[in-house]
Formats: structure tokens, sequence, C-alpha cells
């Protein structure tokens, strides 16, 4: 489908899905982000539902202003996929071993690696810039500085909530590995101190809600924020890298006589900020909940533990901003999914997946999400399906 705009706003909203589908909160928050005065575009993808100040599923464009609450508390928080030569004919009938290994070396949850993981130890993983970064941590947020330790030995673990790690087959049998995370409790601290910052400022205080607070270009508040902001979406992608070579390690080990190789990662933030071009003006774009999709970008569009996903191409089109769905989406809260599934439900939604199978991740039950094949067919403008891929092992958060 093309876009629809939502009537009333300042600014158009141009929506990849059916208004009336959306639920009526998300929907005023999507009002209420229109009608910001720094706003310069605002297009919703098919996977929208209700967020913390900004909707997830939103492309935010701003002129020379930025919405921390648009890029969301994960900062960075995205994607990386690999196809390998493995295919279904190398796989045990027993997948338990291969989730208990992949549980071993990447912490879940809580968990971080006692000793931070070494770059030079990882055979898939470049050791170019290391030292650069973390030497940057030293100008980030003050309040911040002393999660230094935590921050080291949590890269190379995957969190929780929506978080996972898969081993997927694509249609032509072959094997995938797949992996969601973002800039764990780092990310999470520096973004939640700058939106305390933006809330305090004097030109944020008649807004209609104060989780829109914005920093404005030239000023030291915006200065400090971008500054941590970039340091924090590329311990993210750090963070995936690791743990992807973690999980080649994994699959190296597990199967040994098929000398596994590896095609070159996929790798996609979905809650960020870039810097963009739109019609000759400079923007700062924020996409929290989507990814970027310009024309022969590379994406991953995830649905949930039972469903399977998506590895898309990006079509260009700049009514998106560029962008597209990150995933399907939310159809209802985790305290709503926890009272309407059971555990016999969510093992008869996830047959044939090798998963934790308990009340801990009743809230992640496929049932909860809106169907990632229709999400697929309402952003056909916007991306082009390179394969498709059904988990046969997932390991949550």
């Amino acid at each position: 489908m093309s876009y629809t705009e939502v009537p009333g706003a300042r600014v158009p909203i141009r929506m990849w899905t059916d208004p009336a589908t959306v639920e009526g909160a998300a929907l005023q928050q999507l009002r209420n982000i229109s009608g910001l005065p720094w706003l310069h575009g605002l297009a919703v993808m098919p996977d929208v539902h209700l967020g913390k100040g900004a909707t997830v599923g939103s492309v935010i464009a701003m002129k020379d202003a930025v919405c921390p609450a648009a890029v969301g508390v994960d900062i960075g928080c995205g994607m990386s996929a690999v196809k390998t030569s493995l295919t279904a004919r190398d796989l045990p009938d027993d997948l338990g071993r291969l989730r208990s290994r992949i549980e071993q070396l990447i912490p879940v949850g809580r968990g971080l690696h006692t000793d931070p993981v070494d770059p030079k130890s990882l055979q898939d993983l470049t050791t170019t810039g290391w030292d650069g970064f973390w030497n940057r941590f030293d100008q980030v947020a003050p309040e911040v500085k002393w999660r230094r330790e935590r921050a080291m030995q949590q890269m190379g673990t995957l969190g929780s909530g929506n978080h996972f790690v898969e081993f997927c087959l694509d249609t032509t049998d072959s094997v995938w590995l797949m992996l969601h995370s973002g800039s764990r409790n780092i990310g999470k601290e520096l973004a939640e101190h700058h939106m305390g910052v933006a809330r305090s400022l004097s030109h944020n205080q008649g807004l209609v809600d104060r989780d829109l607070a914005v920093f404005l270009a030239k000023t030291p508040e915006m200065d400090a924020y971008r500054q941590d902001l970039f340091w924090a979406q590329e311990y993210a992608k750090r963070n995936r890298a690791v743990m992807m070579a973690l999980f080649q390690d994994v699959v190296r080990s597990q199967f040994p006589r098929a000398e596994v190789a590896f095609d070159q990662v996929i790798s996609c933030h979905h809650n960020y900020v870039s810097e963009e071009r739109y019609d000759g003006v400079d923007l700062l774009v924020t996409r929290k909940g989507a990814i970027r999709a310009g024309s022969g970008d590379l994406g991953i569009i995830p649905g949930s533990m039972g469903t399977g996903s998506y590895i898309v191409r990006g079509l260009g089109n700049e009514a998106s901003f560029n962008s597209a769905s990150h995933g399907a989406g939310r159809k209802m809260s985790r305290t709503a999914a926890k009272k309407k599934f059971t555990v016999k439900d969510l093992e008869e939604q996830t047959r044939g997946v090798e998963c934790r199978k308990d009340s801990g991740v009743v809230d992640e039950i496929p049932g909860a999400y809106k169907s990632i094949d229709k999400v697929m067919a309402q952003q056909q403008d916007l991306v082009a399906v390179v394969a498709k891929l059904k988990q046969v092992v997932c390991v949550k958060g």
C-alpha cells in the first residue's frame, strides 16, 4: 500500500497502515508530535504502537532540533544477521544442545561477562577502533562514568524483553544466524539522563507532553546529547558485533565437520538518529522502531519468536524518509499478554522452535504481536524481500 495522511495535523502524518486500526492513544501521540514547532515531517510505519512520549514505529524529521524520546531509551537497538554455508540437512534432530551452548556463551537478561570480551580473541570480529571507542567514553555525561566497568562487561550480552538470538532457516533451507539487541544499561542511563535535562529547558515548558522535550541546535545541551547519543549508537553496534562473533564461534564448535563459512554480516539500527538531507534541507531524522530503507540498503525486519522474519532491501521511498518498519510490532501490552495467554498457549504457538516455554516469556508470545506478513504487505513500496527466515532455535533474554 502507499501511505494515508491523517487529517487535522499541522504537519502531515503519513501512515503506512490504516489509521482506523491504530490504538487511540498512539494516534494522540502522533498528533502531539505533529504539533511540535520544530517538526519537518512525520512518517508512521505499519508496526506502529504506543510508546513513551514518541510512538514506536515513527520516523520524525526535525530541523535544528532533536527529541530524545523519539529515539527511545535503548539507544541504537537493532538487528544483525548473517547467512551461513550450513543447510537443514546439517542439523541434528535435537537442537537443545545448540541452544544451551548459545546461552552459555552469550549472557542474557541482566547477565554480563565476568571479564570483558577481548575483541582479539574472536575470529570474526574486527579489532579496528576499539581503543578509541573506549577512550571516548571519558567524554560522556559525568553521571554515568562510574558505569564504565559494567558497560565493558555487558559488551556482548543480550539483555531482556524482546531481545533474542536465533538460528534460522530460509525458504531454500539455508541456515542464518540472527540477533536483536541494543546499548544495554549504559545506553538506557544516558537516554534517561538527557531526557531529564531536556524536560528542564525553558523552551519545553509549554509542550502538551513533556516527554516530547527537545534539544535545539547550537546549544551546549544539544552538543552534549549528540556526543553521548552517537557513542551509545556505536556501543550498540559493537555489542551486536561481539555477540555475532560469539554466535559464529558456537556454530563452528557445534558443526566441526562442516567447515562453516559465513557471508557478510547485515546490521541495522532501529532506535537511532541520523543526519540526512531531504528537499535540500538538512534534517535530524529519528527512527524509533524503524530501519533505514534507502535504495539498496539491506535491513532486517523480525516477527515474533514463532513466526519468522525478513531480510529486505530498501527501495528508497523519500515519502517515508527512506524508512521501513522494524518488526511486526506489538498489538497488546506485556501485562495484557500475561493476562490473556498461558504457558500452554506459548507451547502451542512456538511448536517446532527450540526455545524457552515458561511463564517468564509468555509476554513475548507470538499472539501478542501483529502479523509480520500483514506488516510486510503494507510496505511493499518501502522494501523488497530478499529472504524469508523461520527460526528453529530462539534464545530470549
